[in-house]
Formats: structure tokens, sequence, C-alpha cells
């Protein structure tokens, strides 16, 4: 365990300083000590909640965050979040699809740039809706916060300056973690309290790391090498996830 909030709270001082909550991070790294599958959402949502809360509270006093179109694409994104953590899903398909999200989150960290070519048309308003309501509900039903994938998207969209697309991803993140883990907390009934008093350690580690990298911005560690280090993690994970699978199917 005291590797674990050691990390933890490295992993949250690391990402809320470029504006999201590390909930593929976390869960990578609960992977990796077998944590059980049923726990890993609960505890990667209950620490992005706790630091996207900062990161959103320390945007919203610099005034970054550009609410009148920021909350329409978080509106919808909530209930499927909340849909997302509620759905049944079997441990396989669980660990299948956590792998797959975490390999597009370590691409997306080790290829993507926030200055890539954008789209030649900009997306219509609905499509931009439709984008997050499908983030949302992936992100409930893996268990991550879902601004990994929603960035990415915005910037390809010319949705708004690079500024406020981070703003916005915290504020998705927040949203999306809190109704994902209400779905978690329903789906797994009288599991939930124990994981999460067992784990809470954790959660107080994210919430001193997050207020620290929320204060420091990207002077804690230059954007590309968290980018670059995460990225490894997180690929390693997923793959290792997505391995036995690949196996099965082909053997099959």
């Amino acid at each position: 365990m005291t590797v674990l909030i050691v990390f933890f709270g490295v992993i949250a001082a690391l990402y809320a300083s470029v504006g999201f909550g590390g909930g593929s991070s976390y869960s990578a790294l609960l992977v990796a000590m077998s944590v059980s599958a049923a726990a890993i959402p609960l505890i990667s949502l209950s620490c992005n909640l706790i630091v996207a809360a900062g990161g959103v509270a320390h945007r919203a006093r610099i005034r970054s965050i550009p609410w009148r179109q920021a909350l329409p694409l978080v509106a919808l994104s909530v209930p499927a979040a909340w849909l997302g953590g509620r759905t049944p899903i079997a441990e396989e398909v669980f660990l299948a699809l956590l792998g797959a999200a975490l390999v597009c989150s370590g691409g997306i960290l080790l290829f993507g740039k926030t200055g890539a070519p954008s789209l030649p048309i900009v997306p219509s308003g609905p499509v931009l809706l439709l984008t997050g309501t499908g983030v949302g509900y992936l992100s409930g039903l893996v268990g991550i916060g879902g601004g990994i994938f929603l960035a990415p998207l915005l910037h390809l969209f010319r949705w708004n300056t690079p500024r406020r697309i981070a703003a916005t991803a915290s504020l998705f993140i927040l949203f999306n973690s809190a109704a994902g883990l209400i779905g978690q907390i329903q789906k797994t009934g009288e599991i939930a309290p124990a994981v999460l008093r067992e784990y809470g350690p954790l959660i107080v580690a994210v919430l001193i790391g997050g207020q620290v990298g929320s204060r420091l911005g990207a002077a804690l560690l230059p954007e590309q090498v968290l980018r670059a280090m995460t990225a490894i993690l997180v690929l390693a994970v997923g793959l290792r996830l997505l391995f036995p699978v690949v196996r099965r199917t082909l053997g099959g």
C-alpha cells in the first residue's frame, strides 16, 4: 500500500499540473498490483474526482473555463457516464475494454500533439454532443474520467484555445467521474464501502498531490516528460491486459 500511496500522490500532482485527473494511470497501477477488477473503477474514479475538483476550482478562479460552451458538452455526458458505471460487465470483458482504453490513452499521450492539424470542417453542435456522450459512457464503464479522450478530439475539432480545452477537460472529468462513481457504487452494492475504506489512503494521497499540481502548473515537470513517462506505463499495462484476449482469439 505504501508504494501505491507514493505513486498515486505523484501521479495526481503531475496530471493536475496539465489539467487531467490521472484515471488511466491509477487503473494501470491497480492492475499491475493485482487489485480486483470490481474495485479498480471505484478507486480510480474516486481519485479522479478529488484531483479534478481541485483543478476545476483553480481554473474557475482564473476564469479559464468557457462555461457556455462546456456545460452542454458535459450535460449529456453525465447520464451516459452514470449508465456506463451501472452497466453490468463480465470481468474478462471489463479487463479487455480497460486494456483497449489504456492502449488508446497511452497512444494519445505518446503520439498526440495539441498542434496537430485540425479537421477541415468544424463538426456541428450535435456531433460534439454525441462525442461527449460516447466518451462519457466509456468513462463510466471502465472507470476513467474521459478527459484523455475528449481533449484531443476538441483540439481536432478546433473547439477552443488549448488553455480553455484543458479547463473543459477538467470539468468533464469532474462530472463524469462523479456520475460514473455513483453508477459503480450502485452496481457493486455492499462491496463499495469496504473498498473505499481499504483504499482510503490513496484518496488522501491524490488530494494532496492534486493540490500541489494544480498550483505549480506545468512547471512541475515539462509536459513532454510527463506524457512520455505516463504513456509508457499505461501502454505497457494496456498491452498486458490485451495480450491474453488476442492470444485466445487467434487460438480460437
